[in-house]
C-alpha cells in the first residue's frame, strides 16, 4: 500500500459548524488542549506537486511524515473542497486547479 502524507487543517467553531452541517464532523481528532483537527492525506506523486506549486510548504520527513507551512488561504481552500467533497479523499480535484 502506498504511503499517505497528511496535512492538518486545524478546525475552530465556525470550521466545525461547517462539518457537522456537511455531516462530517465524526472525522474530527481531538488534538492539543481539546482544539480540532481533520487530516487530509496526499499520496507521493500528490505530496511533490504540493512541495512544487507551494514553496513554502515541506515535508517533515523526520518525525510525523506530514505536509507543513501551507499557506492558511491554501488550507482554507482545501477545508473547502472537503466541504464540497464531502471527503477527506479530494487532494486530486483540489490539484488539478494548479
Amino acid at each position: 500500500m502506498a504511503e499517505k502524507y497528511p496535512i492538518n487543517i486545524w478546525v475552530n467553531e465556525e470550521r466545525y459548524e461547517k462539518l457537522q452541517q456537511a455531516d462530517l464532523a465524526d472525522m474530527c481528532e481531538e488534538m492539543l488542549a481539546g482544539m480540532k483537527v481533520i487530516r487530509v492525506y496526499a499520496d507521493d506523486a500528490q505530496r511533490d506537486k504540493i512541495l512544487k506549486v507551494f514553496p513554502t510548504a515541506k515535508f517533515d520527513s523526520a518525525t510525523t511524515k506530514s505536509i507543513e507551512l501551507l499557506p492558511k488561504d491554501v488550507k482554507d481552500k482545501i477545508f473547502d473542497k472537503v466541504i464540497e467533497k464531502q471527503s477527506v479523499d479530494m487532494m486530486d480535484d483540489f490539484l488539478s486547479t494548479y
